[in-house]
């Protein structure tokens, strides 16, 4: 495990080179909750990653934007049955099986359900952008930005805040409210999103800024 000693080291080579520049906040956020289902929640299935504490982040940070009255969307992997099913990807990852059309790990988790008028988009790989319309949908929204919330901070987490800096919406991933099951590649994703194309943020630090909406 790289020693806090050379993170800072890291920090300050990429910072001399330009990097880590801050985007800010955006006008017109949207919150995504990417993939937070109970496969990832319930002991014993294959994909258990023993991510509670971000849970509680995210439910507080999905709080926050409904009194904000912020859009809010929802992504899930399905993985489909069939010759094409989830591809190379599920080659790749055999624990997606447990995420299966009509699984019931593949539920959002109790603390962050949808609304009935929350979009939930369903995705077969890693980015919430790739093969679905979440692009269209934010810019029909007015979206600027994006709030990201959800699983797995090296995985679809990083996927999804990529590609939202490729279709133009500031990437902002809230620290707390990610996880993944292993300290050492969310460290590293975290770090390498907040090097070059999101701004990783504080969980207090976004529900400061939603409240500034629903004052």
């Amino acid at each position: 495990m790289t020693t806090d000693t050379t993170q800072v080291t890291a920090a300050s080579d990429y910072a001399a080179s330009g990097f880590g520049r801050r985007l800010g906040f955006g006008s017109k956020p949207a919150l995504i909750v990417i993939d937070f289902v109970d496969a990832y929640l319930v002991k014993g299935s294959p994909l258990y990653a023993g991510v509670e504490e971000p849970l509680k982040s995210a439910t507080r940070v999905l709080e926050a934007s409904r009194a904000a009255g912020i859009p809010i969307l929802y992504t899930v992997v399905e993985q489909a049955k069939g010759p094409t099913g989830g591809g190379i990807f599920a080659r790749k990852v055999t624990g997606l099986e447990t995420l299966a059309s009509g699984s019931p790990l593949g539920a959002i988790a109790a603390p962050l359900t949808p609304r009935e008028d929350d979009p939930i988009i369903s995705k077969k790989y890693a980015s919430s952008f790739f093969g679905t319309s979440l692009a269209t949908d934010l810019t029909v929204l007015g979206c600027d930005s994006v709030i990201l919330v959800g699983l797995s901070t090296s995985g679809c987490v990083r996927a999804t805040a990529v590609d939202a800096c490729q279709h133009g919406f500031i990437p902002l991933v809230v620290r707390e409210a990610v996880g993944d099951r292993r300290q050492e590649p969310h460290d590293a994703a975290l770090f390498d999103l907040d090097a070059k194309y999101a701004d990783v943020v504080g969980e207090q630090e976004v529900l400061d800024y939603l409240a500034a909406f629903s004052g």
